[in-house]
């Protein structure tokens, strides 16, 4: 019996055992931070001075910080929004990269050397400086216009998605230029096809598996990219947990108060790790010619 090629591309994938184990971890860790507040319904901004600095306890499984506020409800309502950045940021710069890299993928002459001039120079670019500098220019103006928790979100999803999308695009680029000589192709050419329904019938399917390697590695990259700009004090502000604001925050108290630092830092090592597996997995699940 014929299985399709995604049913097939899962099978792969389960073989991987480290892959698969990671995806769980993850599955878990996203369930935990969605549903977690809806559970434990302490609040991030309770404040309890007899408790400051105290470890890990019955009464805050995660201990507290100089406030005495509950590390636990921090760390749950932080990793939505630094899981919810990463996504966001990743689906920005797989858009970008996309419409780019298939353009340029199925011009010729002076529209693909533009775009891919266009790539070549947002990759000279220096990330983090720009970064910086964007973060800095930008918040208060879009703080006055959202708010100051979506002004900030919208402003970090656009900055990192717009400064990831290079390889992308020149990974869309590179299977346009080989699919759009493949004999299929060909044929819907033959029998009239529009340029645009080759491109979203015939070629960018194919070329889908190469890009969702890449948007797992996007995510990783958005939530480490947030994580440093909260981690600088130049993310959200003060009064909003993010994972990376909770180590900003604890890097005065770390021979007194280790635990501060480590569940937060612990809870960006254990996202981005498993992310990268699942990469590794996908990779594997995806590519013909590697036999699991």
């Amino acid at each position: 019996m014929s299985t399709s090629p995604w049913a097939e591309a899962w099978r792969r994938f389960k073989r991987h055992r480290l892959a698969f184990a990671s995806l769980w971890l993850l599955a878990l860790l996203s369930l935990a931070v969605l549903l977690g507040p809806l559970v434990y319904k302490v609040g991030i901004n309770d404040i309890d001075f007899m408790a400051r600095l105290k470890g890990p306890s019955a009464a805050h499984p995660l201990g507290t910080d100089d406030l005495g506020r509950d590390l636990l409800a921090r760390m749950l309502y932080g990793g939505r929004i630094s899981l919810a950045v990463g996504l966001a940021a990743m689906l920005t710069g797989i858009l970008i990269g996309v419409v780019v890299g298939a353009i340029a993928g199925i011009s010729r002459g002076w529209v693909d050397a533009f775009l891919m001039w266009l790539t070549d120079l947002f990759l000279s670019l220096p990330q983090l400086p720009l970064l910086l500098l964007l973060i800095f220019f930008f918040r208060d103006p879009l703080k006055a216009v959202f708010g100051p928790e979506v002004g900030i979100f919208l402003l970090i999803v656009l900055v990192i998605g717009g400064l990831s999308w290079m390889p992308v695009a020149r990974l869309v680029r590179a299977q346009f230029f080989s699919l759009r000589e493949k004999e299929f192709v060909e044929a819907a050419r033959a029998l009239g096809a529009s340029t645009q329904r080759q491109v979203v019938r015939h070629i960018l399917p194919n070329a889908l598996g190469p890009v969702i390697v890449a948007a797992t590695i996007n995510i990783a990259a958005a939530i480490i990219a947030e994580s440093t700009l909260s981690f600088l004090g130049l993310g959200f502000p003060p009064d909003i947990p993010t994972w990376g604001r909770i180590l900003n925050d604890s890097r005065d108290y770390l021979d007194i108060a280790v635990h501060w630092a480590m569940f937060p830092g612990l809870a960006i090592f254990i996202a981005v790790l498993t992310i990268n597996f699942i990469g590794d997995g996908l990779r594997d699940a995806l590519d013909p010619r590697r036999v699991l």
